[in-house]
């Protein structure tokens, strides 16, 4: 057992003040990511700073009619709010895929950002592992990888992001919100998750010492019709092999607005820009939503245990986009 200080944080601005006179320390909310990793001696925190009781945990819309989600808001509060289903029930269908309702109960938007890759040399403290220490090599190129990258890796690290609820995110423009010693910030989700390029334990672009607060979801009205697909290795409490969160707007069969994003495919969510821009202005058809995938896959660099992830994909793109048709249709 390693010992550890605990210390249980009332408001913001003495969180903050706590992480600027220890870097190394941790932030505690549900410890569903974190606490395990501390039992394996992955994280070995000399503090860790309970955030549960911040004032973190509404839901609320604000004056420009965003949605701005607390960061302590749980999984399971997030996928039942009102708002959350009727603006970007993706959104809920992706935290409802995630883990299982006891952890769910537990898990916070905020540490769900910030959960890390459970690829199985990462999670061995006995294993080489550049993500865990820099300079050591990536055993899972040349071993296990069948759930690997398979879209901006690298040759130092191709792991996958595990978080269902931030491929639903990334679709539809989330910021993330948080507060350093300096005063308040944001960072849009598509920057906040650093390429893996030559450095893959930095992992965010938030700046040391900062506090999530929250996310602010912009309004979009193709939100309203979206859905979040999952594919995984058994019915429950597992995590993608290959996830798809789609939102459509179809207007006399062509395609007006369409959102994408993969999950399992990378070291981040993966915003399928390309697929976005195949798709606009064109015939919201089965083989045009293939060929939108095909675009995006095109980059895809396999290793020879995951390519079967291309095939995955495309599928998941064609079948979920044909159903948001149909539905549109109705």
């Amino acid at each position: 057992m390693r010992e550890f200080d605990y210390r249980r944080a009332s408001d913001v601005r003495g969180t903050v003040a706590l992480l600027a006179a220890d870097p190394q320390a941790r932030l505690l909310g549900g410890g569903t990511n974190l606490v395990d990793l501390m039992k394996t001696g992955v994280e070995r925190p000399a503090l860790l700073i309970d955030v549960q009781d911040l004032p973190l945990d509404r839901i609320e819309v604000t004056a420009d009619g965003a949605l701005h989600i607390g960061a302590t808001v749980t999984n399971s509060d997030l996928a039942a709010h009102p708002e959350v289903r009727r603006r970007c029930p993706a959104l809920a269908q992706a935290v409802l895929a995630g883990a299982s309702g006891q952890l769910r109960n537990m898990a916070t938007v905020g540490g769900n950002l910030l959960q890390r890759t459970r690829c199985g040399y990462f999670t061995d403290p006995a294993a080489p592992c550049n993500k865990r220490v820099p300079g050591s090599g990536c055993p899972a190129i040349g071993g296990e990888h069948h759930n690997h990258a398979i879209l901006g890796a690298s040759a130092h690290c191709v792991a996958v992001h595990p978080s269902d609820m931030a491929v639903a995110l990334a679709a539809f423009d989330a910021v993330v919100t948080y507060e350093t010693a300096d005063g308040p910030g944001e960072l849009p989700l598509a920057e906040f998750y650093l390429p893996v390029g030559r450095t893959p334990h930095q992992e965010t672009a938030l700046p040391s010492g900062a506090l999530i607060t929250g996310l602010r979801l912009p309004p979009a009205p193709v939100a309203a019709l979206s859905r979040y697909r999952k594919v995984r290795e058994r019915a429950s409490f597992a995590f993608a092999i290959g996830s798809l969160a789609a939102a459509l707007d179809v207007r006399d069969g062509m395609v007006h607005e369409v959102r994408l994003a993969f999950g399992a495919v990378a070291s981040r969510p993966w915003r399928a820009r390309t697929a976005e821009r195949a798709l606009t202005g064109g015939p919201a058809s089965t083989e045009a939503f293939a060929a939108a995938a095909d675009a995006e896959l095109a980059a895809a660099e396999v290793l020879p245990h995951n390519g079967y992830k291309v095939t995955l994909l495309r599928n998941l793109v064609v079948a979920v986009l044909t159903e948001l048709t149909e539905e549109a249709a109705r």
